[in-house]
Formats: structure tokens, sequence, C-alpha cells
């Protein structure tokens, strides 16, 4: 097992239901202080429907205000389509795509326009994009401990669903509990039981949670073998596409302190977390 920590820091996450609208300027001082930190991975931003997701419409206008000389995260941009993923592959400070996979017929469609099969097809063309322009594809497998919609759910679903990612050639897949509705037990069973299915991609969770079971599940994750996490400072965040009432994310400045207190993160510059997190707190307020 890699036990080599991937951290990923997901402003876009915390933003994209946020009901005020934040100023594109307060977005690029949030962002060029999140990649001093020391995240494996920032996820700033998206190349989706401005009127769907109307916060993220200013994600191109952010990219060119990144400070590239003074970071040390790669960037990822969530795409939804082959259109997204053509604009995202334009900004060479980009390195990740990030399409949102749902198992669940209900929620793909809901969220992408497609079904599982038609997202399969289309997953293939923006791997083809990502290869013309040296960028690396990440799969979301949303709903991917159970969905609310009474579409079916398990194991077998799940694990035949990500072999078909696989073969795209995607070579990490994040498992998402995409409404939050996962027991620690459950995000311990699928881990432990998944990840060894795909010993060569890297699996890792984007868990939402509220306060009350959030530690529990992340170190059912870690305890499983993940080494793969998503997680937004303070938790803010959720998916809008999925419920009107956001769950929240994984706290990250409760995840570092988990981590380090396991010998990770051990290059992770604190006081640049600080400045990220005061930044936090005047936008999300």
């Amino acid at each position: 097992m890699n036990d080599i920590l991937q951290l990923v820091e997901c402003p876009r996450d915390a933003m994209q239901g946020w009901k005020s609208m934040i100023s594109s300027s307060k977005k690029i001082q949030y962002i060029n202080a999140l990649l001093k930190v020391g995240f494996h991975t920032l996820d700033m931003g998206s190349f989706v429907s401005a009127k769907l997701i109307p916060q993220m419409a200013d994600t191109a206008e952010i990219l060119q205000g990144i400070n590239a000389n003074d970071r040390k995260s790669a960037l990822l941009a969530i795409i939804a389509n082959t259109r997204g993923a053509e604009q995202a592959a334009g900004f060479d400070n980009i390195s990740y795509l990030g399409f949102p996979f749902s198992i669940s017929a209900t929620f793909q469609i809901r969220n992408t326009n497609s079904d599982p099969v038609e997202s399969i097809e289309r997953l293939k063309e923006i791997q083809s994009i990502c290869l013309n322009s040296g960028k690396k594809l990440v799969v979301y497998m949303s709903m991917g401990f159970g969905n609310p919609y009474g579409d079916p759910y398990n194991l077998d679903i799940l694990s035949g669903w990500m072999k078909k990612i696989a073969l795209v050639g995607a070579e990490t897949i994040s498992i998402a509990d995409t409404v939050g509705i996962a027991t620690a037990g459950q995000v311990n069973k699928v881990v432990s039981e998944i990840t060894p299915m795909f010993p060569n991609i890297t699996v890792g969770v984007h868990l939402h949670s509220g306060t009350g079971n959030m530690l529990e599940k992340l170190d059912a994750a870690y305890s499983a073998g993940c080494r793969r996490f998503d997680g937004a400072i303070n938790g803010i965040g959720g998916c809008p596409m999925a419920n009107d009432e956001l769950v929240g994310n994984m706290d990250t400045l409760k995840m570092v302190k988990y981590f380090q207190q396991k010998g990770q993160l051990k290059e992770m510059d604190m006081n640049a977390l600080e400045s990220s997190r005061q930044i936090a707190l005047d936008i999300f307020s």
C-alpha cells in the first residue's frame, strides 16, 4: 500500500453552492493563499453551465489571476462534458480535469444531462482531450455509498462502473458520499473491498459529512487503506445539484490535525493554512 497521503482542498466545492456571490478578486486572493499551504491538489473551479452553477462562471478569470510562481499544489477543474474539457485544457496551469460520474442514473442525468452509459462515452472523449493536452483525468463516483432516489446500489454495481472507468484510462477515482448518507462502517467496508480491485489506480474518497460523525468516517477510510482525501476549510460546501440543503464537506482543519497525528503532512505550511482560514472566515460569513 502506498502510504503517501494526497490531501485535496476543494474551494470550488465550498464556493459553488454559496448563496451570495463571491467576487472574483476575493476568490483569487483565497486560492493564491491556499496554493502556499502544501496541498497535493487544489480543486479550484469548474467549466460547467453558468446558469446551473453561477458561482463558477468566472473560473477562467480566476485562473488568469493565479500566481504561477508561488504555488505548491496542482490545480484541478471540474468539467461535465467535452466542451468544458476543451475549455479547461486550454489553461496550462491546470493539471487535472475532474468528471462527476454517478452510478445513480437519476443523479447523473440531473448533474450532467447524460445517463451513466452515455457518460462513459463522454469520458472516452474527455480522456482523449486530456491525452492531447497533457492533462490527467480524475473521476468522482458520485453517490458512491448509496443514493436518496431509490436507484439500485451495491458494491458490485460500484465496482462494475469503476472497471469501465479504469478502462477509459482514469488514473484516479474518488468515491463520493455526495449527500452524506454513509456510515463509518460503510465507508470502511467500501474502501477496504474496492481498493484492492484497482492496484494501478489511486482510489480516494470525497466524503460529505456533518460534524457528528466526520472523524469516524475519516478514520474508517484511513484505516481501510485510503490515502487520498478531499476536504474544505471549515467544512463549507456540498453539492447543490444533489440537495437544496448542503451537507458540508470534511473539515480540512480537523483532517490536518488527524493526519499529522498519523505522521503525515510534515511539510505543510501551518502559517499559510491559518492565513487561508482567516480569508475563509471573511468569505463564508
